[in-house]
């Protein structure tokens, strides 16, 4: 029992420490690429939505390197999970969200792409070193990508990306050094933290005989998630709507391609997926990322509705780890409804509402 509070506490204490870690990180990054005059929308597309996810990538690159595969794999697919139905539904929710941005609706296929990527490299229950070195090229290129397109956005999205992340005032020296500072300690909290975090995690596992992978999916995920979750739901009740959905798509993209990347990369003899990740949890993060592509691509607002479906989905699914963390056989009834009626009843709307859509736009044209 002593044990399991000491794991508890370090648990705590580290997912604090990541928080308090990436925000001194994405400020100290942001401020120090303005003062280099980086565009403010490929700070708040790249360096943002990066920094925001520097939580993942402390903890997953620590756990693979110590051998603890599952908490890896959890983590990123349960951020990826947890970014889109919680952040993207609480913050729609709150306000329905326009997605302006034609960046942002190029960024969606992608986000399908490396998603369909991952779970190739999955099937064969390993992601090797050589599929992290193409995870980890992926991410460079598209970080290159994205600087060369932003030239291209409209001038109203430039200006809600400038109003919040640049300034016209003039930087000195040592606020610049300021900001490396910030980038530093922000570095160190994130290692110390995701220490405590994986440590405390690995513990009340074993303790309560939960696998680790369960523990990655939803304490973990959750917890190094909470950066993305600040900022969107922030950017969302300041009228950001492109910062909002940037943020998260950006963040499921760098999940996948540098974190789980840097992850097979750096490990001993790269990654070893579960059958239980392969055969439910990475199709549901497919899943996911496709369910946001109709809406984006139409450039629809992201309605309250639609916000409260995404938020339906993720507590249906937690439920669905929780039961299954248990042994509950009632877990086999839930996924069954799921699949008979509360999916193909999405589809379905999610279908009428895009050719509503474009049926609207063709008349306006003509």
């Amino acid at each position: 029992m002593t044990d399991n509070i000491w794991a508890l506490l370090a648990i705590v204490a580290g997912l604090l420490l990541l928080v308090g870690g990436g925000e001194m990180l994405v400020r100290g990054a942001s401020k120090l690429a303005v003062a280099l005059r980086i565009s403010p929308l490929v700070i708040g597309l790249t360096v943002v939505a990066f920094g925001t996810s520097a939580p993942e990538l402390a903890v997953s690159v620590q756990a693979s390197i110590i051998g603890s595969a599952d908490l890896a794999i959890g983590n990123v697919v349960g951020s990826n999970i947890f970014n889109v139905l919680l952040i993207l539904g609480l913050s729609a929710v709150i306000v329905p969200l326009v997605v302006a941005s034609e960046f942002i609706r190029r960024d969606v296929p992608i986000m399908i792409g490396v998603s369909v990527l991952m779970l190739i490299f999955s099937l064969d229950g390993h992601i090797g070193r050589v599929d992290g070195a193409i995870l980890f090229t992926g991410i460079v290129s598209y970080t290159v990508w994205c600087i060369r397109a932003s030239r291209q956005e409209s001038q109203a999205v430039q200006q809600e990306f400038a109003a919040e992340w640049s300034s016209d005032e003039p930087r000195k020296k040592s606020s610049m050094l300021i900001d490396v500072l910030l980038i530093l300690g922000g570095l160190v909290l994130l290692v110390i933290g995701s220490n405590w975090l994986i440590h405390g995690s690995v513990v009340i596992a074993k303790s309560f005989g939960v696998s680790e992978l369960i523990i990655g999916l939803t304490v973990v995920a959750a917890g190094t998630s909470l950066p993305e979750l600040a900022t969107s739901i922030i950017a969302a009740i300041k009228g950001e709507r492109d910062i909002a959905v940037g943020n998260v798509v950006g963040s499921n993209i760098f999940n996948i391609l540098s974190v789980l990347g840097l992850s097979a990369l750096l490990a001993p003899s790269g990654i070893n997926v579960t059958a239980a990740a392969i055969r439910f949890d990475i199709p549901v993060m497919l899943a996911v990322a496709v369910a946001c592509w109709p809406i984006f691509a139409t450039g629809n607002v992201i309605s309250r509705w639609e916000g409260a479906i995404f938020l339906f989905y993720y507590f249906a699914y937690t439920t669905h780890l929780i039961l299954e963390a248990t042994g509950n056989d009632f877990r086999h009834t839930l996924s069954g409804l799921m699949m008979i009626f509360v999916v193909p009843l999405t589809v379905l709307t999610i279908a009428i509402t895009v050719w509503r859509s474009r049926h609207t736009t063709a008349r306006s044209a003509s």
